[in-house]
């Protein structure tokens, strides 16, 4: 990486706290450091590769930060998520660059794996962590004594960061070291907005629907809140509490969760007292609004929304909330008011840019699935035109058949990656995708072509009975026979229409054996499949550590890996290699943006870029451009995006 910076300082921040009512186990970083009570004991300085650590105490800190330059100036901590906030948020200080060690190891070597100070210092076969004897819990100024050992214990701290980023560095791809930094910045520098007006007035409506509400019904919260006292209470009113097998104890349990078929069929019920119980339920039960809408309105307070984001929070390199933030911005609904409340600085638009069917395009280009290339390229409605080669109309459009055309997008969407018709039956009924609880009936099944034939086969084939039996359900059992029916086919259109995605999995099932298992290498385009991994253009990899294979009844192996015995076979490898390279189109996009423009917020295969106003209309062809480049690793890929601006996240598209 062609360095932006001249000199690389590695730090480590001691900080004080209270083990009753201010420690990070009970707060978040930014309460933590945005604290009145906060205190920085001292910081200790190492200049990267030169030998000597320096404990700076607290009352010389602000001077040896200001004395520094920090537009040439990088700098390395072990989760420098903390200790860089500290430096920008309390001092001022802004490093051209940071890196971080704790992010690496996640991505080197696994989410799962423990990858604390401690526990790398232990396996690269370094001195172990210190243990300072004196206690600062509760302490707001430091003894001499207890500063000195404190210092030693920072000092050992610093030494091991330096020497575990020195042993995780080796041949670590510069794009990701910059999309470190990158991550790093929307916490640490944060540029959002939050609107405080906006937010009050929405916990006012929301705790006003609520008590509404349960006036209405005459209902205590905590009946509603109680899955005894609610099941009660539908008994009264003449309706049996819908059950289901629990997955963990496997015994009967009620099945009065949000996602539940059976609760979503009473939400939906005709009677409009029972929708009304459940509705009311839902708003005592369903507090993730409120309680985030009261966290944005509590940070606003305290300054800026610093996004919490973990740098290779996934298995497949996608980020993920950081533990411990108290804020998930990644599964903030569209068109919510949280959205809303998030706005850019004055003077400043949010260009927002959202790969498009990322997934499928991905997947249909490994996969050479020519069709469906060509479908992409076409820029027309892609859902439709694969709905009219899966299902044999030509023509078909949104307006024509919106049903086949949903069911289309279903299966693009979702049956890439070895879905079976039980699944997808099961998840239609709780909302597919995110899309509103289906039923099929008999008017779609015949739309589909279900004919007298097909449905003979399917009840006359007792697996298939069994795995219908276990789909929660509230409808009649031949109302859910022409469900399964339906599903069943259309996950036998797909497949029937998408040969060469089938081929894929096959190719990936052999490989878990040849490639994986046995240490055969194979590269199929961008993609290196070696012993136990499989690189990706990024130079990072998926990783399979300890995979084993041991046979099921009917002698077929079944693979799994990891402490926690995952699963794994071809359609799951799939899916994991097509998030990966989809990842990987991402961050190149983001990076390229970054360069002009910062980005400030991602979510999904959405990047959310701050522009200045009088530039907005020139930076959205601009990073539309950036987020649709083809890349070089995937010639003649077919990329689309969406895109859009405003001055506030949830009107920008």
């Amino acid at each position: 990486m062609s360095q932006p910076f001249k000199h690389l300082l590695v730090i480590d921040f001691e900080t004080r706290w209270d083990r009753k009512d201010y420690t990070l186990s009970k707060m978040t970083t930014e309460q933590y450091i945005r604290d009145p009570r906060f205190k920085a004991f001292g910081c200790c300085i190492k200049t990267y590769d030169v030998p000597g650590i320096v404990w700076v105490t607290h009352k010389d800190l602000a001077d040896t930060f200001n004395a520094i330059d920090w537009s040439e100036t990088a700098v390395l901590a072990h989760n420098a998520q903390f200790d860089i906030a500290i430096l920008s948020w309390v001092y001022g200080a802004k490093p051209c660059f940071v890196f971080d060690s704790l992010s690496m190891a996640r991505a080197l070597r696994g989410v799962e794996a423990g990858n604390s100070l401690a526990k790398l210092a232990a396996e690269f076969g370094l001195p172990p962590k210190g243990d300072a004897v004196h206690s600062t819990d509760g302490l707001v100024e430091l003894p001499e004594e207890v500063e000195m050992e404190l210092a030693e214990y920072c000092k050992h701290d610093t030494y091991l960061c330096e020497e575990v980023f020195k042993r995780l560095t080796a041949g670590y791809p510069s794009k990701e070291l910059k999309l470190i930094d990158l991550t790093l910045k929307m916490f640490t520098n944060p540029v959002l907005e939050l609107d405080q007006e906006m937010l009050r007035e929405a916990i006012l409506e929301e705790n006003t629907r609520r008590t509404e509400l349960l006036n209405r019904l005459g209902i205590e919260e905590s009946t509603l809140a109680s899955n005894d006292k609610f099941a009660s209470v539908l008994s009264t009113m003449g309706i049996t509490p819908p059950t289901k097998i629990s997955k963990t104890t496997s015994k009967e349990a009620l099945a009065l969760a949000k996602n539940d078929a059976h609760f979503q069929a009473l939400l939906n019920s005709n009677n409009e007292d029972v929708a009304l119980l459940c509705e009311a339920r839902l708003a005592v039960k369903s507090t993730l609004e409120r309680t985030r809408a009261q966290r944005f309105l509590d940070i606003s307070e305290r300054g800026r929304l610093p996004v919490p984001l973990n740098y290779y929070g996934a298995h497949t390199g996608r980020w993920s909330a950081s533990k411990g933030s108290g804020l998930n911005l990644q599964n903030l609904k569209r068109g919510s008011f949280l959205r809303k409340s998030i706005q850019a600085p004055a003077g400043y638009s949010l260009v927002v840019c959202d790969l498009s069917q990322i997934e499928p395009r991905v997947l249909a280009w490994l996969c050479d699935y020519t069709e469906l290339l060509e479908i992409f390229k076409s820029g027309k409605d892609a859902y439709a035109q694969f709905g009219a080669q899966m299902f044999g109309i030509p023509g078909l459009t949104k307006d024509s058949h919106p049903d086949l055309r949903q069911s289309a997008k279903s299966a693009l969407l979702g049956c890439g990656y070895g879905l079976g018709w039980a699944s997808f039956a099961a998840q239609l009924l709780t909302g597919f995708l995110g899309a509103p609880p289906t039923r099929y009936d008999k008017a779609f099944a015949k739309q589909l072509g279900v004919g007298a034939e097909f449905v003979n086969e399917f009840i006359s084939y007792e697996p298939f009975l069994e795995r219908m039996k276990d789909i929660p359900h509230t409808c009649t059992e031949p109302e859910l026979i022409v469900h399964c029916v339906s599903a069943k086919k259309i996950i036998d259109k797909y497949r029937d229409a998408a040969q060469p995605v089938k081929t894929f999995w096959e190719m990936c099932d052999a490989l878990i054996k040849r490639s994986l298992v046995e240490g055969k290498p194979y590269t199929h385009k961008c993609l290196t499949f070696e012993k136990e991994r499989i690189v990706l253009p990024s130079g990072l990899a998926l990783r399979y550590p300890m995979l084993t294979g041991e046979p099921d009844p009917k002698g077929r192996i079944q693979w799994s890996y990891g402490e926690d015995k995952k699963k794994l076979y071809g359609g799951k490898l799939t899916e994991n290699i097509v998030q990966a390279v989809a990842r990987c189109v991402m961050t190149d996009g983001m990076l390229r943006i970054q360069k002009q423009y910062p980005c400030v917020l991602t979510v999904h295969d959405e990047v959310v870029v701050l522009v200045p106003e009088a530039e907005v209309d020139d930076a959205e062809k601009w990073v539309l451009a950036q987020m649709t480049m083809v890349p070089k690793y995937m010639p003649g890929i077919p990329l689309a995006a969406d895109i859009g601006h405003a001055q506030r996240y949830g009107d920008a598209k």
